[in-house]
């Protein structure tokens, strides 16, 4: 038993305290939280936007009177279509590549590459959810809406949107969670994550366990503590509508 604790204490010593490397696991961290949080809300806005144009666009390809407009505005929503089956039909580590090796080649800002590489990706799978959210509002209050004398997007900021947001709250944060270990292939282009801070330090002390078992655990915290709020959420939106 001694010897484990003091393999134990040597481990922990040579991959956190000695040379402070600490500090590499700390900017993992960091960095991976910057780029979780930024592309979660680029997506959330990509989204959003897929989402209501195609919304739009099925309203329009309901009439038979067509103005020059509604043209544009299907052939908007087919281009969307076309990004979302592009960005859900390729692998994200290809799209992560192509953006940093061909789109914006040269940067130095790594981070906001990949911030934008998550944020686009991830706008497809939300466009997905929040297309779900609005088709589960009541077709009837944007009837109401435009009775009203509302303009359809005026109808659908402050009365669809709303609602369907309040539905699909837990859904997108859970696409929150999925960006979260995502983030673990941006070290391919050498951006220090948690998962590049594992291997930064393994190359230093040759030895796998406490690297890469210290980063599981702290995924894991943060999965199960996002999780926990998520489910916390769905509790208290079941007892509002309740």
């Amino acid at each position: 038993m001694q010897d484990f604790i003091d393999w134990v204490e040597y481990e922990f010593s040579r991959t956190f305290i000695r040379d402070n490397r600490w500090s590499i696991f700390l900017m993992g961290l960091k960095n991976t939280l910057i780029i979780t949080v930024w592309a979660t809300l680029i997506g959330v806005v990509i989204g959003t936007v897929v989402a209501v144009v195609h919304d739009f666009a099925s309203d329009v390809g309901l009439h038979s009177h067509k103005r020059f407009g509604s043209y544009l505005l299907i052939a908007l929503d087919r281009l969307l279509s076309f990004y979302v089956s592009v960005m859900r039909g390729t692998p994200l580590a290809i799209q992560l590549t192509i953006m940093a090796f061909i789109i914006m080649a040269g940067y130095s800002n790594k981070v906001l590459v990949c911030i934008l590489a998550f944020g686009i990706n991830s706008g497809a799978y939300v466009s997905e959810v929040i297309r779900g959210g609005i088709g589960g509002v009541d077709r009837g209050q944007m009837e109401a809406g435009r009775s009203l004398g509302f303009t359809r997007i005026k109808c659908m900021r402050l009365i669809v949107l709303p609602q369907a947001m309040a539905n699909i709250l837990p859904a997108l944060c859970n696409e929150g969670i999925a960006v979260l270990k995502e983030t673990s292939i941006i070290g391919m282009i050498s951006v220090v994550d948690l998962t590049r801070a594992s291997d930064l330090v393994r190359s230093r002390t040759l030895s796998p366990y406490f690297p890469l078992i210290s980063v599981a655990i702290v995924y894991y915290i943060l999965v199960a503590g996002l999780s926990a709020l998520v489910r916390r959420l769905e509790k208290h939106m079941a007892r509002s509508k309740a």
